[in-house]
């Protein structure tokens, strides 16, 4: 079937103007398209960099001009009776029409060069986030994110280098006590607190607290839980969890909600989750609605509704698997992941696959190769047949549209 691009809604979708239905429609596309996912990341950059520039007045006298213009263009109605019967004066309208022009000469001037910013310093900014979420990944606490953009500002037509005011917020979110005494920091909070960036709230073993993520949804962290602000803005929300246990359930636009755990990180997608974290930085996601994806130095899951992805420290993401698979799949599956299971637990993954299992099979095309990929794509295919389009021939050479075209046509076994 063919996949038609979203460009032209992207820009409503990270302002939130879409209606549910469409907004959703989007989201499940930015999911498998590349191309409209950068596309996405540039918007939101541009959102950020705009935030940044300065606030300026126009100039006082340029209203003025067009204020005097539009007085001139209204004549007494004696004298309009007069000029309907003879020729038109078309001065005044000439006169408006100039100064409007103007206006928007100086606007599309202003944005112009303002999208040229944005997409000059799009890849090193991208280039900077991945950096800061693969350090995050490996437990860094003293991880500390800049609030402005670190690279080449606009230059205005002079060619001197225009001035960026920074402002350095310290935004933070409500925090409302559940059960027992959570602290923020040191202090308790009585019946509701607030969660600066930067701080810390940990729960003991008999208190529970909620979160509201700036107005996209909230978080509800379980005891003996500790997570921190890592940032706040309107292109990115992002936690820190050490350890415990929370529960997310967020509506929003994909790649918006970040929580950092010391073994990968989760990208909600827009949906609701539970997030474990032990001691030892082993983490367990399980997606309730929607989707997530969890990422460690370009190896990512994109765990659906229903599904679960165990990561461990040291050792990286592993491959999503619905909860209702066999015991002997889940066993042979973590075996696969992070024992080096070898040809024998891939045997045992691939005999107990339903259809359902061809998210897990799907995975692991990527993440096993020769005469063991081989095998996972002839059981795929016995399962579910790849659509027109897909050969084994491009899948053996893990050709990305083909990978992509088969997880579109496979997403209905997923969700039935």
């Amino acid at each position: 079937m063919r996949s038609f691009h979203v460009g032209q809604k992207l820009s409503p979708y990270c302002h939130g103007e879409l209606p549910e239905d469409e907004s959703r429609r989007v989201a499940e596309h930015l999911i498998g398209c590349q191309r409209c996912r950068q596309e996405f990341e540039e918007i939101k950059l541009g959102v950020k960099l705009a935030e940044a520039l300065p606030r300026a007045s126009a100039p006082a006298n340029m209203w003025n001009e067009i204020e005097a213009a539009l007085s001139s263009s209204y004549e007494p109605t004696t004298r309009m009776r007069v000029r309907r019967a003879s020729v038109f004066n078309w001065r005044p309208v000439m006169a408006v029409c100039a100064v409007l022009l103007l206006a928007i000469g100086a606007v599309w001037l202003f944005t112009h060069r303002a999208n040229n910013g944005a997409q000059q310093i799009a890849e090193s900014k991208r280039q900077e986030s991945n950096a800061s979420i693969s350090e995050a990944a490996n437990g860094s606490e003293n991880q500390t994110k800049p609030d402005t953009v670190a690279s080449t500002p606009p230059v205005n037509s002079n060619g001197k280098v225009a001035e960026i005011k920074t402002v350095t917020p310290n935004p933070a979110w409500e925090v409302a006590r559940l059960e027992g005494a959570p602290k923020v920091g040191a202090e308790r909070i009585g019946e509701s607190g607030r969660l600066a960036v930067g701080e810390w709230l940990e729960t003991d073993a008999t208190s529970r607290a909620q979160i509201n993520v700036a107005n996209i949804g909230r978080v509800e962290i379980e005891p003996n839980s500790r997570v921190r602000l890592v940032d706040t803005s309107s292109t990115e929300h992002r936690l820190a969890m050490e350890r415990g246990q929370l529960h997310a359930t967020i509506s929003a636009p994909p790649r918006l909600f970040i929580v950092e755990t010391p073994s990968a990180v989760a990208v909600d997608l827009g949906c609701s989750y539970t997030l474990n974290v032990d001691k030892a930085g082993r983490s367990i996601l399980h997606v309730t609605t929607g989707w997530v994806a969890l990422d460690l130095k370009g190896r990512e899951s994109i765990v659906p509704a229903g599904a679960v992805c165990v990561t461990q420290k040291g050792k990286g993401v592993g491959t999503p698997y619905f909860d209702d698979a066999s015991e002997k799949f889940q066993d042979a599956l973590s075996k696969l992941d992070f024992q080096n299971g070898g040809p024998k637990a891939l045997s045992i993954v691939l005999r107990e696959a339903r259809e359902y299992d061809t998210l897990t099979l799907w995975h692991l095309l990527s993440r096993v190769a020769g005469a063991d990929r081989a095998r996972v794509y002839d059981r795929m295919a016995e399962l579910i047949p790849p659509p027109q389009g897909v050969t084994r021939e491009g899948v053996m050479k893990l050709d990305k549209g083909m990978l992509d075209l088969w997880k579109n046509g496979l997403k209905w076994a997923w969700f039935e």
